[in-house]
């Protein structure tokens, strides 16, 4: 008799206990869920996309996203994504952005141009590209070398800071393992101010790419640099025309006039001249 109601105190004393835990785990769970900043569901990437290629609804999916944190160009569906052209590659799992969509009539590297910007061509070798260690996405200078009639007169200038890299070759992507590859042309993305100091610079001169960090965004007064500075020889005094010699003129002075002096005596008229002497 001891024992059943050992057994049925035991008992009670578990349900009590369950009860009570239940209670306080509700608690928890609800003062954890008002904690719990809101959500809603935004377009990602499935898969990593890589920009130039149009985008199709098997590859978006939607993933929840805090509404404390505020980003613009969020997408509510996956049909005012899918058929576009992506301008940036987006990884998976990450929201797409309307700033990383191109216009729907744009394919392959036209799709990376953002509106007002251009892309220019650029004929290179394997010193020009930094022996291939420019890759699309680098950020570079571009220099130009000026040859005059001779070598005196060359000079050398920065004509373009920080201009993007758009491919490099035919590729639009860098190599995922960052091998060097040297190509003959890289394409830049400029303004259309660029774009023709660009060509006259490969018209007039020799170019040349200078390879910067992607995180420098410093554009610094560059004055051009000839043969002088390079090799420290004093600077050739600039050429004046020699003043013309002024011939003295002397002029030519009249004498004066002499006075005259008429004189009568008995009759008889007596004409003197006095001359006058100079001052």
């Amino acid at each position: 008799m001891g024992t059943r109601r050992l057994g049925l105190a035991l008992f009670a004393a578990l349900v009590i206990s369950l009860g009570i835990t239940s209670v306080f785990y509700v608690r928890v769970m609800k003062a954890q869920a008002s904690n719990r900043p809101k959500t809603r569901l935004v377009v990602a990437a499935a898969i990593e996309l890589q920009p130039g290629s149009p985008i199709t609804a098997d590859n978006l999916t939607e993933i929840n996203w805090p509404e404390n944190v505020p980003l613009d160009g969020l997408f509510d569906k996956k049909e005012d994504v899918a058929g576009h052209v992506l301008m940036n590659a987006v990884a998976a799992n990450e929201p797409v952005l309307r700033r990383d969509l191109a216009s729907s009539a744009s394919l392959g590297l036209a799709a990376k141009i953002p509106d007002g910007m251009r892309a220019t061509a650029v004929k290179t070798n394997e010193v020009m590209n930094v022996a291939g260690f420019i890759f699309p996405g680098s950020r570079v200078d571009v220099l130009v070398t000026l040859h005059g009639e001779n070598n005196a007169s060359s000079t050398a200038r920065t004509v373009l800071q920080d201009v993007q890299v758009l491919s490099t070759g035919a590729k639009m992507d860098p190599d995922p393992n960052g091998k060097p590859e040297n190509v003959t042309v890289v394409t830049l993305l400029v303004t259309p101010e660029q774009s023709e100091k660009l060509a006259l610079a490969e018209n007039q001169g020799t170019i040349q790419f200078v390879l910067r960090n992607s995180g420098d965004s410093a554009n610094p007064a560059t004055p051009a640099v000839g043969m002088a500075e390079l090799t420290g020889a004093p600077k050739q005094p600039s050429k004046t025309a020699n003043p013309k010699r002024i011939a003295p003129v002397t002029a030519a002075l009249k004498a004066p006039e002499p006075y005259i002096v008429e004189t009568v005596a008995n009759g008889k008229i007596t004409v003197s001249k006095f001359p006058v002497s100079p001052e």
